[in-house]
């Protein structure tokens, strides 16, 4: 009596660990990919939560809003805030502009190089100003911002889009 394995035993062996060997690479595969899409949601996410948290703060503590400069109702808008913070020496106010420049959100003191808000993992397709004026009180400011993860690749899982809408108003009027 011969000891071994018969080819039909072998073979199903061989297509029983194939089948194991699919499903674990299958698994890991799919991980990688959700764990690849929550990084790029959580960055995405990350970038239009921190851009409007600085505008709408700026907007409610600007003095007023500069209009000859600002631009609104525009996809690619720009806002222009008289505040009294950041004052260089010697002024009583001064000018800050929130535009996008080479797609990614910028702040720009008066006198000084823009400061860019996003990062470059991410680029801003739409900045939309709106210019709320009421007569009893303080004017607001609505923000339409549009983000989408700088893909590398196609690949689903590096597409993220944010697409928020927030308004602040002026402290004073």
């Amino acid at each position: 009596m011969k000891k071994g394995f018969t080819l039909i035993e072998i073979l199903v062996y061989v297509g029983v660990m194939v089948i194991i060997l699919m499903t674990v690479s299958s698994f890991f595969l799919w991980t990688n990919r959700l764990n690849t899409k929550t990084k790029v949601m959580n960055e995405t996410i990350y970038n239009v939560r921190r851009a409007m948290e600085i505008m709408t703060y700026e907007i409610k503590s600007a003095e007023g809003v500069y209009t000859p400069t600002s631009v609104f109702s525009s996809n690619e808008g720009q806002l222009s805030l008289q505040t009294t913070r950041y004052l260089p020496e010697g002024e009583n106010k001064t000018y800050i502009d929130f535009y996008v420049c080479e797609y990614r959100l910028c702040l720009k003191k008066e006198d000084q190089d823009p400061i860019v808000l996003t990062s470059d993992n991410v680029q801003v397709n739409v900045l939309a100003f709106h210019y709320i004026a009421t007569t009893s009180t303080a004017p607001s400011i609505q923000i339409n911002l549009k983000v989408d993860y700088n893909a590398p690749t196609n690949k689903p899982e590096h597409q993220a889009s944010v697409n928020t809408t927030s308004t602040a108003s002026l402290r004073s009027y």
